[in-house]
């Protein structure tokens, strides 16, 4: 039992840590919109990889010779994803700063204008990164050498396969709040309206750059 839950833990970190285009985009999400509503994105990333290990320790042997049929076509599918998700985030930083109209201004003091957030919702994220997540070609990769490894004996039981699954969901959750956590104290620091239109012009072009470096074949 000990043996599946340290494998799974491994496993769990193994697809959670390379640095990519989940990892760049919670990053970006925790500092455009706070740790609690970008955990939402967190969560369906770490979902989709404790699917990905169920699918490992319960059908590996079948599922593994599809993998190599389905890898280009994802890889391209989440090129387009990324590239979406790129312009969504720059976006706020292109549109034209409004002032807004306030009681101070209208007496004639000067104040500051409230810096504002792009809105969205905790599910709305679990729903955009971990479909992201279940397309991404660094996933399905690590995915296919987690089918093949020896992580887990071929003879385990029932319940160390759920330790394993559990172990590495838990794993990978832990790893993405604490990127969407990183981001979030970003966020703070850069509150002005000048530090949102750069944190959203950065992330924006980060996003899209790792779609141009998946396009090209090496993500």
């Amino acid at each position: 039992m000990l043996d599946a839950l340290l494998a799974g833990i491994v496993a769990g970190y193994a697809i959670a840590i390379p640095v990519g285009a989940i990892a760049a985009l919670l990053i970006t999400l925790g500092a455009q919109h706070g740790a609690r509503i970008a955990a939402g994105g967190a969560l369906g990333a770490a979902t989709v990889d404790g699917l990905y290990a169920t699918i490992a320790v319960t059908a590996g042997a079948v599922i593994a010779p599809l993998i190599a049929l389905v890898d280009e076509p994802l890889r391209w599918i989440s090129v387009a994803v990324l590239v979406v998700l790129g312009v969504m985030i720059a976006l706020p930083a292109l549109r034209p700063r409004r002032t807004p109209v306030s009681a101070a201004s209208i007496e004639g003091t000067d104040a500051p204008p409230t810096p504002s957030r792009p809105t969205t919702t905790f599910r709305r994220l679990f729903l955009t990164v971990g479909g992201l997540t279940l397309v991404n070609p660094v996933t399905v990769i690590y995915f296919a050498a987690l089918i093949g490894s020896s992580t887990l004996a071929v003879n385990a039981g029932v319940a160390e396969r759920i330790v394993f699954v559990v172990a590495a969901f838990v794993a990978s959750l832990s790893w993405q709040l604490l990127l969407t956590t990183a981001g979030s104290l970003v966020g703070r620091a850069l509150t002005g309206p000048t530090g949102a239109r750069i944190t959203a012009l950065v992330g924006g072009a980060l996003v899209i750059a790792l779609a141009v470096n998946a396009a090209l074949g090496s993500a």
